[in-house]
Order: structure tokens, then sequence, then C-alpha cells
């Protein structure tokens, strides 16, 4: 693909106006991004140019729709990205063994625990595992992959999804897991451009490709039915893929969304093999 069509695939995606399942449609159609370009009346943006050159001086893949690499789970969604943007290993994001590990943010020590027990688990398995590199629940599902990893550099690998600009992990703290999952042979990826900044509408967009991406849904914590964990689980069951759950302590705040979850028939996991028994 020439810097030309980089650009219009970009462009295309950064434009707001037009709904991502008008995108696709046409692309899908025509095949070709000058045709949908002329179509859908695309401008020249001269903004772009620097964004390409920061991407490609910082190794950020480009992964457009049609792209060998972009996930095609994702083109289950009914809005799905016209570009994911990438740091790391590319090639794991299309293999099937991938199982999502989400939760609350501010978890309590035994699901900080559990997280990265689970974590672990999955990549001595070979499995990767998904989350949204988020304080708590999720980075500490990563945490458990790594050490796996010290220990067998060809056990399953984290993949983090984001909900902003790969120029800038978010939240700082996790900059340094950020790194070490890349450094290991992990990936993190975004629909969001470099510059975006991590703004609260981009993660419940973020967690709808938790889900397309992954297997199935294991939740660790979740406060309430409001959380963005339990929107994760909305999109997951809209998905047609299984829900799991640990079960927690009834009075605990960080077991109300689990525990309802279980009481709405989620399947309970009361030891890890229960993760794998079905499929793996």
């Amino acid at each position: 693909m020439n810097n030309k069509e980089l650009i219009q695939w970009i462009i295309i995606a950064e434009n707001k106006k037009i709904k991502n399942r008008r995108k696709v449609e046409l692309l899908n159609k025509y095949k070709d991004i000058n045709q949908v370009c002329k179509i859908l009346n695309i401008k020249e943006d001269l903004r772009i140019n620097k964004y390409v050159d920061f991407m490609k001086k910082n190794n950020i893949k480009i992964l457009n729709y049609f792209d060998k690499n972009y996930p095609k789970a994702l083109k289950n969604l009914y809005d799905a990205p016209v570009i994911i943007y990438a740091i790391g290993n590319v090639n794991i994001l299309n293999e099937s063994k991938a199982i999502a590990v989400i939760g609350a943010r501010n978890a309590s020590n035994y699901g900080i625990y559990v997280a990265r027990k689970i974590g672990q688990f999955l990549s001595r398995n070979n499995i990767h595992t998904i989350s949204g590199l988020a304080l708590g629940i999720d980075v500490n599902s990563h945490i458990g992959v790594l050490k796996e990893n010290h220990i067998n550099c060809n056990s399953g690998k984290a993949i983090a999804v984001i909900g902003n600009g790969l120029d800038n992990i978010y939240p700082y703290s996790n900059q340094n897991i950020a790194k070490d999952i890349v450094g290991m042979g992990g990936c993190i990826i975004s629909e969001y451009i470099v510059g975006t900044k991590p703004m609260k509408n981009n993660f419940p967009a973020r967690n709808r490709i938790i889900s397309a991406l992954a297997s199935k849904l294991i939740v660790v914590e979740a406060e309430s039915e409001k959380s963005g964990t339990m929107i994760t689980v909305d999109f997951s069951l809209d998905l047609g893929k299984d829900v799991l759950v640990i079960p927690g302590n009834i009075t605990s705040k960080t077991s109300v969304g689990t525990n309802k979850l279980i009481k709405s028939g989620a399947k309970i996991i009361t030891e890890l093999e229960d993760i794998i028994t079905e499929e793996y």
C-alpha cells in the first residue's frame, strides 16, 4: 500500500460524521479505498501526514480493514473500526485461543490475586489473555501473563486494548507493564489515532473490541450493574460469548456485580481448570 492510500484509510477512519457501519459497507462493496473516498467525498487532511510520520518512527503498525493482520473477529461487530493501530506482535491478533479477563478498577486484594493467577494459568496453557490495561483486575491479569512469559517465552501472550492513542499509555503507572507486554511478545492495540486523549466515552467503545477478540469472557470482580465491566459483559452476550464469573464475598462491594451475574445464570469458576474444561 502506498503512502497516499495509507493516508486515505486514516482520513476515512477519522471522519466521525460517517458511521463505521457505512464505511465498512462501502469498503466491502467496492474493495477500493480510492473509490470509497470519492463516494464519501473525503477531503485531504494535512494533519494526517504528521501522524503517519510519527507512527512510522515509533513502530506503530496501521492495520486497515483488509490487512491480513487486522483482527478478523472484529468484523463481527456491527460498527467494526476501519483501522486498528498496534504496537508489538500483531500475528497473535488472529489466533483463536484468546480469553478476556476483566473486572473492577478498585479491586480487592483477593481479586488482584485471582486475576494474576488466571493470567498465569491461561498463559501456561498457551491461551492469550485480553484485557484493558486499566488499574485493578485488568493490569493484574496482564501481570500474571508476564510472570509466566518469564518462565516460558513460548507461553500465551498478553493483548491489551486501550481507549486512547498509542503514543500515551493510560494510566501512566502502567507504562512499564505495557513495555513488558510488547517486549515479551504481546501486543497493545487501539482504534484511536495517536494524540487521542483517554476520554471517558472512549472506554465503552474499547470494551466492545475486548469482547469481540475473545472466545469467552472472565469477570473477576464488578462493583455494580452500571460499571464498565458490566458493559463489556453485555457486549459479550450480544456476540454469543460465554461469560464465566469468579464468585465473591457477599459482604464485598466488588462482588455485587459478579454475584448478580451468577444469579442470572453465568457460569461459575471454582477452580482454574473450569476455564478450559469445555473448549481447550
